[in-house]
């Protein structure tokens, strides 16, 4: 493949930049950062969560520099990122240990400690609210302050309340096997390339900074035949996540002496998939395995995507692509996969002029240039 490199128009592309700024400013209108943070949290979670860097502000400030553009908005946060120094990694989180706003389960009608809805629009119509074309200020105050009023009748629980996992009741019934824990330091991606075969660790980092849309289709590509995984959802859980770090300094290891840094908001989901086993006798019995899938923020469907993907790569079948560890890997990031499709607007002049010489010859009844 031939390449030309680019050379002079300094003075097009110095206006086209001008006629950038130009399209984002003529109508005039300022989009406040804390406009983004407060109205559009699902995109700022999306952001995070596909260029592996947690900073609400960031992500908004990508957001409102690509103008709504998510792969130039993720792109952007993920160039910051390679900024920055990693000074630290912190401890291997507890999802028990989660503050959750949401908890639902498709496995149990009745789980331990509750269904939690939370704030959804999953029992709403989709349909589009004209009365928020008129939306005032005045009518949200009036709304909010008559909401939290309700809210002060509300009983508060006395203690800080964390849900137990689903899966932990099913363990202990038998029906599900106990693992013992596994402290190997993961994989970082971020500063390792990927060798193939993936341990699982750098397999999930990659699926879970995957572009939404990317695992959202590979994950309904298996369940459409393309793959053998149709699981159920066995608990989904958003909250706030404490994160904890080592003292940088102590020489002995100590969990008292762990720095609490902040939390961030999660979405994570276990899921559960049948598969057919040998017993003792040779005879087949069923079972379930645990697909596994966690992003920043808010995003139910590609987590659920990513639990699908989870178990589909732990049984690879090559018949099916949704199985093969290099296919899904290799095409679900976004600055990647955007960023090959967008080389094509780059010179490509040796290489199509060479073609077109080709076609010539031919049209002339020459012999074809196979060169």
């Amino acid at each position: 493949m031939g390449y030309v490199a680019v050379k002079g128009g300094t003075m097009a592309i110095d206006a086209s930049l001008k006629r950038l700024k130009y399209e984002r400013l003529k109508e005039e209108e300022v989009l406040e950062i804390k406009t983004i943070l407060a109205s559009m949290r699902t995109m700022v979670d999306q952001v995070m969560s596909e260029s592996s860097l947690y900073s609400p502000f960031l992500a908004a400030l990508a957001i409102k520099q690509a103008e709504g553009s998510m792969e130039e908005a993720v792109f952007l946060m993920r160039a910051h990122r390679s900024t920055l120094p990693r000074l630290y990694y912190s401890r291997a989180a507890e999802s028990e240990s989660m503050l959750v706003e949401r908890r639902i389960s498709a496995s149990f009608k009745d789980i331990p400690g509750g269904q939690l809805l939370g704030a959804t629009t999953d029992y709403t119509h989709r349909l589009l609210d004209f009365q928020l074309v008129e939306e005032s200020t005045m009518e949200n105050e009036q709304w909010l302050t008559t909401y939290k009023e309700i809210l002060k009748e509300v009983e508060p629980i006395g203690d800080v309340q964390y849900f137990p996992k689903v899966v932990e009741y099913l363990r202990n019934e038998g029906l599900f096997e106990i693992y013992t824990h596994d402290d190997t330091p993961p994989v970082d991606i971020t500063k390792e390339s990927l060798q193939f075969p993936v341990s699982r660790s750098a397999r999930l980092q990659v699926l879970t900074r995957g572009q939404t849309g990317a695992v959202t289709s590979l994950g309904y590509a298996s369940l459409r035949g393309y793959g053998q995984v149709h699981p159920t959802v066995g608990e989904v859980r958003v909250g706030a996540l404490p994160i904890y770090v080592e003292h940088p300094n102590e020489g002995t290891y100590d969990v008292e002496d762990d720095f609490y840094i902040g939390d961030i908001r999660l979405t994570e989901v276990e899921s559960f998939v049948p598969v057919n086993v040998k017993n003792e006798q040779n005879k087949d019995e069923l079972e379930f395995e645990i697909g596994y899938g966690a992003c920043y923020g808010r995003n139910e469907t590609k987590a659920i995507a990513m639990s699908i993907l989870d178990q589909c790569l732990e049984h690879p079948e090559a018949d099916f692509p949704t199985h093969d560890e290099e296919f899904v890997l290799l095409h679900i990031d976004s600055v990647e996969s955007t960023g090959f499709i967008s080389h094509l607007k780059l010179p490509h002049y040796v290489t199509f002029q060479s073609k077109l010489d080709s076609v010539r010859n031919v049209k002339k009844g020459g012999k074809k240039n196979e060169a």
